[in-house]
């Protein structure tokens, strides 16, 4: 059991680094009329659409026009093939180098975080704390690290600053992304949903019984014009963490003295 997981996570290593290792992409069958990077990005636009629950090998074949059984002699399984996926769109977005003061370069990394989250919503069921390590993931890595390079930081703290960000950027873009679909399949706005529900609330959040409830919900109804606003809870809660980054980079930098 133990060598059958070794040789497949070798297969998916090297699968995922094929581009640096020139490895063949096939090695059963007749020529092939398709490649891995059709089939990844077949199997990408396809859980964007539908969800990743709703991704099967026999849907990437019938986008390429191949047998189910064709498409498993570029990718072993659906497992393997999630795993390609993963890395392919940790490579969309430019790296640049970074530039500016510290918050300025954790806010951009989270940002990007933030906005691959709700283009592929997918990811957040996709990834995984034991995730097959890809180029694109590597070098997203080093980039993510390389904005706290040289700043007073040990290694640890340094993974576990990005982790803190990376956690947030899930977590915010969880929320944006269930405010989108709450919409999508109840066929109402928030705006229209409190409309429809305000006489009720009117009447049961009346008198003294939550006063506290009742003046913060009326503040956050006139301004949000909906039950939340995840662009701004986005922002609040990247700033507060920064906040809390810079104190704890201050505070090394004391004690380091």
């Amino acid at each position: 059991m133990a060598d059958d997981v070794e040789r497949e996570t070798d297969r998916t290593l090297r699968l995922l680094w094929r581009r640096e290792l020139g490895a063949r992409e096939g090695s059963r069958g007749p020529k092939q009329s398709s490649s891995v990077d059709d089939v990844v990005r077949a199997a990408i636009a396809i859980a964007d659409a539908e969800g990743l629950d709703a991704l099967s090998m026999r849907k990437v074949g019938d986008r390429l026009g191949l047998r189910v059984m064709s498409v498993y002699t570029y990718v072993a399984n659906r497992a393997e093939l999630v795993s390609l996926m993963v890395d392919e769109v940790a490579g969309e977005e430019p790296m640049k180098p970074h530039r500016g003061a510290t918050r300025t370069r954790l806010r951009r990394v989270c940002q990007q975080l933030y906005d691959g989250y709700r283009r592929h919503p997918w990811l957040l069921q996709a990834e995984s704390i034991r995730g097959n390590l890809g180029p694109n993931v590597v070098t997203r890595y080093e980039w993510q690290l390389a904005a706290i390079e040289g700043i007073g930081l040990d290694d640890i703290s340094m993974d576990q600053v990005i982790t803190l960000i990376g956690g947030f950027a899930a977590g915010a873009a969880q929320m944006s992304i269930e405010v989108k679909r709450t919409q999508e399949t109840s066929g109402l706005t928030d705006a229209e949903w409190w409309e429809i529900n305000a006489p009720i609330l009117d009447r049961v959040m009346a008198g003294t019984s939550f006063p506290l409830a009742g003046r913060v919900g009326t503040a956050t109804g006139e301004t949000y014009n909906a039950a939340t606003d995840p662009d701004l809870s986005f922002r609040f809660g990247l700033d507060r963490i920064l906040d809390g980054v810079e104190f704890y980079i201050a505070q090394r930098s004391g004690t380091d003295r």
